[in-house]
């Protein structure tokens, strides 16, 4: 991750429902850190849905209106669809002096391997530790943790193969639309997977219609900070040999 002087900015991690109306008062929270919507520089990036015919448009559409509709005048609707757009002058140009960037949904990673070391990566983490907000929703969210994985293989019954994400939160592991998620897999599917996590690392489980939000910046030395529960729903906890700990919307908790 790109280094810069600076205090990293407000950071939501979403299960789903990115530009709906069920994340509208985690999105204000999200713009009043920066000063309100007309503060607000806010960049669109449909990556994870860049191997969809349609997906990259339809983000992008009701980003647009989803911001708008908050009273944010600039909204960039990027085209960073690949390893090959996040090089793309002019789609790096577009980052260049954002306060808000968020990843939609479609394929973690896709994403991850579409961004990782590249212009427009580095543009996007500039922004955030200038202070500029960050939010993933589903795939957007999963890629900003330490590792992720393919949920649908785990429902398929194959292996968990951890890969490296982009690791803004080092110390996390995101797994969105959790509450659908958790219904169609085992208990004991689920304790021999989310259980057995790379070591050091907490698995997120937000539901749909609900965001993980950071309300302070992390600490230097532990990467830890305290966060709070937004949304409709809640978010479960899983750590190495512990029980399943389970927030609901307005609790906190240090991570």
């Amino acid at each position: 991750m790109t280094t810069e002087t600076g205090i990293p900015g407000a950071l939501a991690l979403v299960g789903s429902g990115e530009y709906t109306d069920a994340m509208r008062d985690t999105d204000r929270h999200l713009l009043a850190t920066l000063g309100g919507p007309k503060a607000a520089r806010v960049a669109l990036l449909p990556t994870a849905s860049g191997l969809e015919a349609d997906g990259p448009r339809h983000w992008n559409d009701l980003g647009q209106r989803h911001f708008a509709q908050l009273g944010v005048h600039d909204i960039r609707s990027s085209w960073i669809l690949d390893a090959k757009s996040a090089a793309d002058p002019e789609q790096v140009r577009l980052l260049g002096d954002i306060n808000f960037a968020y990843f939609s949904g479609g394929s973690p990673n896709h994403l991850v391997a579409s961004m990782r070391g590249s212009p427009a990566w580095d543009a996007v983490t500039q922004a955030y530790l200038r202070g500029g907000v960050l939010a993933g929703c589903s795939a957007g969210a999963m890629a900003l943790g330490g590792a992720t994985l393919s949920v649908r293989t785990l429902l398929s019954g194959g292996r968990a193969d951890w890969v490296e994400a982009l690791g803004i939160v080092p110390h996390l592991v995101v797994f969105p639309h959790f509450d659908r998620f958790l219904g169609m897999m085992s208990k004991s599917a689920l304790r021999t997977h989310l259980l057995a996590l790379p070591p050091g690392m907490i698995a997120i489980g937000i539901d749909e219609d609900t965001a993980l939000v950071r309300l302070t910046p992390p600490d230097a030395a532990t990467g830890r900070a305290h966060w709070r529960v937004m949304g409709r729903q809640g978010v479960a906890l899983f750590r190495r040999d512990a029980d399943m700990e389970q927030l609901a919307t307005g609790d906190e908790v240090e991570l």
